[in-house]
């Protein structure tokens, strides 16, 4: 059989899928998040870093020219899951809910009669938080960071490491593959499996397993943290890599490999520096675009494996490597086409199997391949909305097109990749042509991509934002008065160390170092007195140092400057709660809660405000708002018993009390107010009961 009609085997997969002949395949998707393209072994990369993700390489198709569409995790998983650009889906930064009218991978191949599961590693990607609607046809989502313990470290409570990721992934593989345990007792071979799977088919499934480990700060486990100590990001990459070496070791033991369809890719890389980057989000060079991206298809597998014809034709594209420019949109109607599954029509990437065809053994078959594969080039687009949002800086676009790359921006720049790969001689002042011919076809792609749908705005808590901060990211309050999309703000290029400076001082805040934070903050608001941002950053500092006196004005500044930002208010009230000047803070805390009437700690906060400025019907409004939203609030139940007692409602009071004894019986202060409750109303056993549990609980 030619190379030619074995291949045409591969393309009637979907035919044979939909009319039974064929079981369909099981589905793995792998996001590896800000991961370089250059330190991939499989990309060339002599570092010896990815042992595991080489050996998946050598059984799939690489992708040389792989392009993210945005480098910040929440847009580039939309583009991922939705097959369509962000201009479309309009998940631009973090807490943009994804609409229910979009293609959307699991809700596609669910309705397909696949079970469905993702196993992610940060709150970046937890739909409780962060990325509303991500969990629309999901059976399982693994993520569980909004119910994170207070106090935990990072890895029980923003993250958690690659190796739990997968871990969690394979237990819930044994629900749905084969026994591992019995596959083991009967000695099968991996032949042998690859049968049974055939004659007792578990699937079909959908997992997407994310792994965040190489985002910053670095910190890869030991023995990776010894062995990179000077270059921990590689540690982490390599930690990673040895983490997936368990994940797909766990696949072929349990006979799920050869037969699934395996798409790995980085989300987006990480500038390391390069071009006056230290992280990501701000830029679209290649170093946070060009990514790694392979995919396995059903059939690739070792050699000399004993294989039908169907899957021998499929293996015949392993190894292959397509030098084409593709982006991460182009992922989802491959993989449902490699299914056999009808890509929906609004799906905006274009499948890839054309440009995975086998290498030709004869003229005839390159010639047949040549014909059909020919094409213009293909052109990729990313963009970044992050330095817009969250600083007003002016939002970037990028074309990768021919040799070139043009980047629109308000000092527009145009590179020629054939010659200078690092983008490092910008010809947009010399090839005035050229670069007037590109701003035109962006412009025009752009247009013809975007959504008619009305832009959504960011609906994550505050709560939610202080938490994206222990990611690093600064959080846009969606209350602010922000510039308006069409609205250039200042050149990113022009303030990139800004925004280095100020992530450097949030890690540090976060890591419990505002000693060292301040410092840079207060250089940052030097050199930047209008920055918002800035203000609220120090005075968190101040407050985590207990240091009120210095937070109250910085926190004053901050409102001052973004009067129409709840935040802002909430945190100037919260320091001039936090200095005893309670009257100065009602009004503030006021507006917060007028601007957000469900923020339930604003709404306590408010209360005690009142409480201490002799307000108890209004404070008692509060609590009581609260707990509708909230009635197992411990803290609103404690709070407003013990302002009915001091009232003088002890009768009122005590079903409070007792509620909250009830969440948190291991708290003294409930019983110690129950037994004053139970005083005033002369129920005096009662109250030694309720004193003595105090006591028992290291109350006085």
């Amino acid at each position: 059989m030619s190379v030619i009609r074995q291949w045409a085997c591969v393309l009637c997969l979907a035919a044979s899928a939909l009319a039974g002949t064929a079981p369909p395949p099981n589905i793995i998707l792998i996001t590896i998040d800000t991961t370089r393209a250059d330190r991939m072994g499989f990309l060339g990369s002599k570092r010896g870093l990815t042992p595991n993700l080489d050996a998946l390489a050598r059984a799939s198709v690489v992708f040389t020219r792989a392009y993210s569409q945005a480098p910040l995790t929440a847009p580039s998983h939309a583009t991922i899951l939705t097959g369509t650009y962000p201009q479309f889906h309009q998940v631009n930064d973090f807490g943009v809910p994804l609409a229910e009218s979009l293609p959307f991978a699991p809700a596609i191949l669910k309705a397909q009669g696949y079970r469905t599961a993702a196993f992610v590693g940060a709150l970046a990607l937890d739909p409780e938080v962060l990325v509303p609607g991500f969990g629309r046809g999901f059976d399982t989502y693994d993520a569980g960071f909004a119910q994170s313990s207070p106090g935990a470290d990072r890895y029980h409570s923003f993250e958690r490491r690659g190796g739990e990721v997968v871990a969690h992934a394979l237990a819930w593989l044994n629900k749905v593959g084969l026994n591992q345990t019995a596959s083991r007792q009967t000695g099968l071979n991996q032949t042998r499996l690859n049968q049974a799977e055939t004659k007792h088919p578990r699937g079909p499934f959908f997992m997407w397993v994310h792994l965040y480990d190489a985002h910053d700060p670095y910190d890869p486990p030991e023995p990776y943290k010894t062995k990179y100590a000077s270059a921990p990001y590689d540690g982490e990459i390599a930690y990673a890599d040895s983490a997936l070496g368990k994940l797909l070791s766990g696949l072929r033991r349990r006979g799920l490999y050869n037969g699934a369809v395996i798409a790995l890719m980085a989300d987006h890389g990480e500038s390391l520096g390069d071009h006056g980057e230290e992280t990501h989000g701000f830029f679209l060079y290649d170093e946070t675009i060009h990514v790694p991206l392979v995919i396995k298809l059903p059939g690739a597998a070792s050699a000399g494996m004993h294989l039908s014809e169907r899957d021998r034709a499929q293996a015949l594209a392993a190894g292959r490597r397509v030098d084409a420019r593709v982006g991460l949109v182009d992922v989802l109607p491959t993989i449902l086409q490699a299914a056999g599954i009808a890509v929906p029509q609004e799906v905006q990437g274009e499948s890839l199997l054309a440009l995975m065809e086998p290498k030709p053994e004869s003229a005839e078959d390159k010639a047949q391949v040549e014909s059909r594969t020919a094409a213009p080039d293909r052109q990729a687009y990313a963009e970044t909305d992050y330095g817009h949002d969250a600083y007003g800086w002016s939002p970037l676009r990028a074309l990768r097109t021919g040799k070139y790359l043009y980047i629109k921006a308000p000092r527009q720049e145009l590179y020629d990749q054939s010659a200078d790969p690092k983008a490092e001689h910008d010809l947009s002042i010399t090839s005035t042509a050229v670069t007037s011919t590109l701003a035109g076809r962006l412009d025009a792609f752009r247009q013809q991509t975007s959504s008619s749908r009305e832009t959504p705005k960011a609906s994550f808590s505050p709560e939610a934002r202080q938490k994206l901060a222990a990611l690093g990211y600064v959080a846009t309050d969606p209350n602010a008065a922000g510039p308006g999309k069409d609205d250039l703000g200042a050149d990113p290029k022009d303030k990139i160390e800004v925004g280095n400076l100020l992530h450097r001082a949030n890690m540090l805040r976060e890591e419990g170092h505002c000693d060292q934070a301040v410092p840079v903050l207060r250089q940052l608001t030097e050199k930047e007195p209008g920055m918002a941002p800035l203000y609220m950053k120090l005075g968190q500092c101040f407050m985590l140092m207990n240091d009120y006196t210095q937070a109250v004005p910085v926190m004053r500044k901050y409102a001052q400057l973004d009067p129409e930002s709840a935040d802002a208010h909430y945190e100037l009230g919260g320091a001039l709660v936090a200095s005893q000047d309670f009257a100065a803070a009602v009004p503030e805390l006021e507006l917060a809660v007028a601007k957000i009437p469900r923020w339930e700690r604003a709404r306590l906060m408010l209360a005690n405000a009142y409480t201490r400025t002799a307000r108890v019907p209004e404070a008692i409004k509060q609590y009581d708002q609260v707990l509708e939203v909230a009635p197992d609030d411990y803290v609103a139940n404690l709070l407003l018993g013990r302002t009915l007692l001091l009232s003088g409602d002890a009768t009122a009071a005590l079903p409070k009390l007792k509620k909250a004894t009830a969440l948190q019986p291991k708290e003294a202060e409930p019983h110690l107010l129950l037994s004053q409750a139970y005083l005033k109303m002369g129920r005096f056993d009662d109250a030694a009961r309720e004193q003595f549990e105090a006591q028992r609980l290291g109350g006085k």
